[in-house]
């Protein structure tokens, strides 16, 4: 076998055997983010399977109302596409606004917002990982470090239901 290869395979068994004990963990069939505690919990069935401490919008109390109020939104909601090219180390979209949160936009007649995801620390930064989860800093998204994102992509496939609770 060629030196080049015998490398490569090396590389890729070593990648393999580290990889982390969550790989072969059973993939979570709902997500509940707690504004409250400042944690999101992965759960399949009533089994706790992970939790994280995470960041909010820069206005976290209350239910977000419209676009730039900065705050994150509460209710049900699903986790329905990943984004890998995001500004962020990835990112799965939240299906906010529902169609009450419209409802209620439009009644005010504002804009009720989106683009609410959970994502990890902007890719600009490479240090201060624990600043974007001890200061809530969002514009209405929920943080996590890197680390825990990764774990969250590995753990939550698309179309996974959300609730997110004051």
């Amino acid at each position: 076998m060629k030196r080049s290869l015998r490398i490569t395979l090396s590389i890729c068994l070593s990648a393999m055997l580290s990889l982390p004990a969550l790989a072969f963990q059973p993939q979570a069939d709902r997500v509940l983010v707690v504004k409250g505690e400042r944690r999101i919990y992965l759960y399949q069935g009533e089994e706790l399977l992970r939790s994280y401490k995470i960041a909010l919008g820069k206005n976290p109390l209350g239910h977000k109302q419209r676009r730039g109020d900065n705050r994150t939104p509460e209710g049900r909601y699903t986790l329905d596409r990943r984004i890998v090219d995001s500004k962020f180390y990835r990112a799965i979209h939240i299906s906010y606004p529902n169609e009450q949160d419209a409802q209620r936009a439009a009644a005010k007649g504002v804009h009720p917002g989106g683009n609410i995801m959970i994502h990890g620390v902007p890719n600009r930064y490479s240090d201060g990982k624990d600043f974007f989860v001890r200061h809530d800093w969002t514009e209405g998204c929920i943080a996590v470090t890197n680390e825990d994102m990764f774990e969250i992509w590995q753990l939550v496939a698309e179309n996974t239901p959300i609730e997110i609770r004051p």
